[in-house]
Order: structure tokens, then C-alpha cells, then sequence
């Protein structure tokens, strides 16, 4: 993926624009488990204030089910899509969900018997997908893309892999947060709006390239190449770049 070659700090947030946000490593600082990441009261009460001023367009878009999500931004029911745009719940309150035909529990079992004698590996079962991480032990990152590799071989073709920062997903195939984004962007009260979308990893750049497409503004959080055209350096700037909303 190549860096935009104008890469820079995008402007203040305005009230008219539609907004979706990644959450792991954009709006909360990475954890060494999913579990294990702390959101504070502060980034509860930005997001709910651009609510407000956005008319309810503020999405967030993620490859955490729906339902951690919630937990996690408890007080409002945002808009949402989960696992990459598999499930989905419009600002309507109207949910969707992509359930492959195929099976996963066989998938499941095979992974945990892999990884028993790999201690610091950490499978998490989502339900529509399989998310093998390997933050704690960064020198197994070629045992999990053969395993995951090999389990895809085995796979129904409904199903591809997804690399994440230190984690490879096994997916639905043809679901991404840009096709989740674009679908938010047919309905009220994103529609007709300038997206935004701010991400920080490789499973961001298909929300960049739809925001790219449709005129927006893609930007993206911390270091390494990218098709976002803003960047901002870290959680902490994107919390900065919030409290700078232009009314």
C-alpha cells in the first residue's frame, strides 16, 4: 500500500460532515488482548458531544462484534458495523448480519489444538470470524499465518484471511469496512453528508479508499504507508483533532 503523497493534518471537524471511526488503535490505545483495552469517560463524552452535532452521523466501524462494542460505548446506541461489516446496525436501529453457510466450529476446534502448546497466543471466536492474535508473542507470527494459512485451504471459499497489527483474521469474504461505510452512506442521516473516516491499520484502507472515492476525508492514525490523504499521530491527537469541532 503507498503512502498519499500529501499526507497531512486534516482540518477541524465541522458539524455537517458524516463520521465513522475505527476503535482499537484509532480511538483507544492498543491493548495486549481485546479485552484488555480502557476507554475513557472523556472519549465517551466526545463522541456523544459530536453526536449531538453531527445529527447522529458518527459511526463506528470495527472488527469487534456489535455486541463488545456496545460494551464498551455503553451510555448512547451509536450506529455500528462489527467484524469488518459482516453484522451491521443502521442509525435506524435496524440490524444485519452476513452469516456464511459454511461452519466454523471444526475451524475453531482445529485452531485450539494448534495453539495449546503456544502459550501467549490468544484465539478469539467472534462468532462470524476467527481472530488468531499474537501481540504478546511476536516471534510465533509465522506459525499463525501457515496455521491460518492452512485452515483457509480447508475452508469454504466464503471465507478469506484478514491481517490486522499482530493479529490475521479468518472472515466472510466480501464484507470490509469499506462496503460497511458506503451502505451508511445510503441511509439518513449519513446521506448526502462528506464522509469521514479515521483508522490506523491495514484493515482501514478499504474505508479509505471508499472515503477517497466519495470526495471525503480519510485519515489515518500513526505511522506506516497508507492511501489516507490526513494523518494524525496517535489516540491522543485524534482526541485533540475532537475537541477542535468547528460549529
Amino acid at each position: 500500500m503507498n503512502e498519499a503523497p500529501e499526507a497531512r493534518h486534516p482540518p477541524a471537524p465541522r458539524c455537517d460532515w458524516a463520521y465513522f471511526f475505527d476503535v482499537d488503535g484509532t480511538l483507544v490505545d492498543l491493548a495486549d488482548t481485546p479485552a484488555a483495552v480502557q476507554v475513557s469517560e472523556h472519549l465517551r463524552d466526545l463522541l456523544e458531544a459530536l453526536h449531538e452535532c453531527a445529527g447522529g452521523a458518527v459511526a463506528l466501524i470495527s472488527g469487534r462484534p456489535i455486541a463488545e462494542i456496545d460494551e464498551l460505548f455503553p451510555r448512547v446506541r451509536l450506529p455500528v458495523a462489527g467484524q469488518h461489516g459482516a453484522e451491521r446496525r443502521s442509525a435506524g436501529g435496524q440490524s444485519t448480519r452476513h452469516e456464511p453457510a459454511a461452519d466454523l466450529s471444526t475451524a475453531r476446534e482445529r485452531l485450539a489444538q494448534a495453539i495449546v502448546d503456544k502459550p501467549g497466543l490468544l484465539l478469539e471466536d467472534k462468532g462470524l470470524s476467527l481472530a488468531l492474535h499474537y501481540r504478546r508473542v511476536p516471534k510465533l507470527a509465522g506459525f499463525v499465518h501457515q496455521t491460518m494459512d492452512a485452515l483457509l485451504a480447508d475452508v469454504d471459499g466464503e471465507y478469506c484471511l484478514q491481517q490486522g497489527k499482530s493479529v490475521l483474521e479468518l472472515k466472510p469474504a466480501g464484507k470490509d469496512k469499506g462496503r460497511a461505510l458506503r451502505e451508511f452512506m445510503g441511509e439518513a442521516p449519513f446521506a448526502g453528508r462528506t464522509p469521514v473516516f479515521v483508522g490506523d491499520d491495514a484493515t482501514d484502507e478499504y474505508g479509505f479508499a471508499t472515503v477517497n472515492e466519495l470526495g471525503g476525508y480519510a485519515i489515518k492514525v500513526g505511522v506506516g504507508d497508507s492511501i489516507a490523504r490526513w494523518r494524525l499521530d496517535d489516540v491522543k491527537a485524534v482526541e485533540q483533532w475532537l475537541r477542535s469541532i468547528s460549529r
